[in-house]
């Protein structure tokens, strides 16, 4: 039997590896991450608002649907899957049902944040926090909810951007004291902001960086030797496959045919090879009219 993508994410976790995780906005991109040999993929809420309903990432989708994106990316590929389930989506009750249902998506871990709906991407102005003793009963919850099952639950502070460094680091702590598995301090820019947290913040902890930011310089070795055990990249694909298409259309657009070079695009053979044709063809073949 293989073994849970929740244990396989800890065992990954444990081993003290960076487990690089780039974002995926659905099912096709979350292939695409296992086929380029990274070792998770990340469902990231802004990928995922996007490319659901295109339009920005300020906590429009229901849990219903964040956890339908999440479980048609399970189902996609075998490497874990680490999903925003921002906020939990309302109260003890609702934060409960979260967890089941991600559990029932096979996720291997979510991330919960601390920001007052309405919720912002990490990346925003006018972030507001929850007060921090309700963010930790919340985070409480989660792992109460979960109890023996497995599900890795990452605690999540948006409190760098909207109050600093030192909020951000207090509130990290408060969230490993709650009994979540890693932390997570959302809205780094520099370089000299993911050092701080490198530093200042302990046990295992997770590291978001943005395409275009200081702190996206840094490379995945820096981050390993930092001692981070996460690295997500949750816009890198979202924004390269924006640009492709952007380019695409604009070319056709502009010439009346499709003529890219070969180089800026993928051929028919290798997309059904993507989207796996060949085990359905053979299906067919063995049980089909």
């Amino acid at each position: 039997m293989t073994q849970h993508p929740a244990l396989a994410l800890k065992a990954l976790i444990d081993s003290g590896r960076l487990v690089r995780a780039p974002g995926a906005y659905d099912a096709l991109s979350a292939r695409l991450v296992e086929r380029a040999g990274f070792e998770a993929v990340y469902m990231t809420g802004f990928g995922a608002t996007a490319s659901r309903i295109g339009q920005p990432d300020i906590g429009l989708l229901t849990q219903t649907e964040m956890c339908t994106h999440a479980r048609d990316m399970a189902r996609a590929v075998q490497i874990p899957i680490i999903a925003d389930a921002d906020t939990g989506y309302g109260g003890p009750s609702n934060i409960a049902r979260t967890v089941d249902e991600y559990i029932q998506a096979r996720v291997a871990a979510i991330h919960l944040e601390d920001q007052v709906a309405p919720k912002r991407c990490g990346q925003m102005a006018g972030i507001r926090l929850v007060d921090a003793l309700e963010n930790e009963r919340r985070l409480r919850c989660a792992v109460a909810a979960r109890g023996d099952r497995p599900l890795l639950i990452i605690g999540r502070t948006d409190a760098l951007p909207a109050c600093g460094i030192d909020e951000a680091v207090n509130r990290a702590a408060r969230w490993h004291g709650a009994g979540v598995d890693l932390v997570f301090v959302d809205g780094v820019k520099t370089r000299s902001e993911v050092e701080a947290i490198a530093r200042r913040v302990s046990g295992p902890k997770v590291v978001s960086l943005v395409d275009g930011t200081d702190a996206a310089s840094l490379t995945m070795t820096e981050l390993q030797e930092m001692g981070f055990s996460v690295a997500l990249y949750a816009v890198t694909a979202l924004f390269a496959a924006a640009a492709a298409v952007k380019n695409a259309l604009d070319h056709l657009q502009q010439q009346g045919a499709p003529l890219l070079p070969q180089a800026q695009r993928i051929s028919y053979a290798e997309f059904t090879d993507v989207v796996d044709l060949a085990s359905h063809q053979k299906l067919d073949e063995k049980f089909g009219a």
